[in-house]
């Protein structure tokens, strides 16, 4: 957690899973009608590590092309990765935007660090305008480098020009703030937009939010 004489000066976002719902199984159900033939499909066709590469730099649609000549039978179903790649979100955390918010009218300096396609990068961005609100971001898909690796967020730092010991970093995955604290960044592990306000109140970057009860109370 944040240390006391270490004040924050810049508070850096995790995308996916902090702000964006975003799991391969909200575009495939629409697409199997059996869970479990869904569930292998994504275990051992398009599996967690054919799509790793994507998030750094590799391009989807070539993949995409190189695995459906591998698995004719899945063509379509794999293609779909790539042409309706937008259907995998399955939608906005309102409440995290609020808090992004809410840390900007502060005046706190903050920056987005996402594994993220390089290509899709560019339809989420005018999809949702909340992702236009950062001082910067870092897209793992146009630095050729991602999470965890520990090139990615000195990337961020010295981009930035931001200090390790005075940046915060919230992001849902614990492996990338274990990496991320070795580095001397500040973290938070994100778990829900209530929690996460929470995290920001006792670190004294956001005022603790008054409920209604409380204003009414003289």
């Amino acid at each position: 957690m944040v240390a006391p004489q270490d004040p924050v000066e810049a508070v850096v976002f995790d995308v996916g899973g902090v702000f964006l719902d975003w799991d391969p199984r909200h575009l495939y159900r629409k697409l199997f009608e059996d869970e479990a033939e869904m569930e292998f499909f994504l275990a051992q066709i398009c599996s967690p590590a054919w799509h790793a590469p994507h998030d750094r730099g590799v391009s989807t649609a070539a993949s995409c092309a190189e695995l459906a000549s591998r698995h004719p039978q899945f063509s379509e179903l794999i293609w779909a990765w790539s042409t309706r790649s937008e259907e995998m979100i399955g939608g906005v955390d309102a409440g995290t935007v609020e808090v992004l918010g809410a840390v900007r009218e502060t005046g706190m300096s903050c920056y987005a660090l996402t594994n993220m396609e390089a290509e899709t990068y560019p339809l989420r961005l005018e999809r949702f305008p909340f992702l236009g609100w950062f001082a910067g971001t870092v897209v793992s898909g146009r630095e050729g480098v991602a999470k965890p690796e520990p090139a990615v967020f000195t990337r961020l730092l010295d981009r930035f020009g931001l200090k390790p010991r005075t940046t915060l970093m919230i992001d849902d995955t614990k492996e990338n703030l274990e990496v991320a604290r070795e580095l001397g960044i500040q973290t938070v592990l994100f778990l829900s937009s209530r929690q996460l306000r929470g995290e920001l109140e006792a670190a004294g970057i956001l005022l603790p939010c008054r409920t209604a009860e409380s204003r009414e109370r003289p």
